[in-house]
């Protein structure tokens, strides 16, 4: 069993980046914390803190929008998780299938 502990060394929030299990797309990115990483572990699921309600919340309990865990990996230095996640329907709020869909040119 990995030690959460290890996650939550330098902060009490660590980011946490959604991957398409399927085709690797990156779907969104937000922040976790200990209790958020046990919901999401215990019940398949990505749970997030909301920074701006304050709050857990789980991704779809709204919507029905789901996003369910196939694997968890964390970077080199232990503080950034990337979930790769089956998607059930759209990830953005926006109704998009990923957050990340506004180009900026360089």
């Amino acid at each position: 069993m990995f030690d959460l502990d290890l996650l939550f060394q330098k902060s009490e929030l660590i980011p946490v980046i959604i991957q398409d299990s399927d085709t690797k797309q990156v779907l969104m990115l937000g922040f976790t914390n200990r209790e958020a990483v046990e919901k999401t572990l215990e019940t398949k699921t990505a749970w997030f803190w909301s920074r701006s309600r304050q709050k857990l919340w789980n991704k779809g309990e709204s919507s029905g929008h789901f996003l369910y865990v196939n694997e968890i990996f964390t970077d080199c230095d232990t503080d950034t998780l990337l979930y790769l996640c089956t998607p059930k329907g759209p990830t953005c709020h926006t109704g998009a299938t990923s957050c990340f869909f506004r180009t900026i040119p360089v």
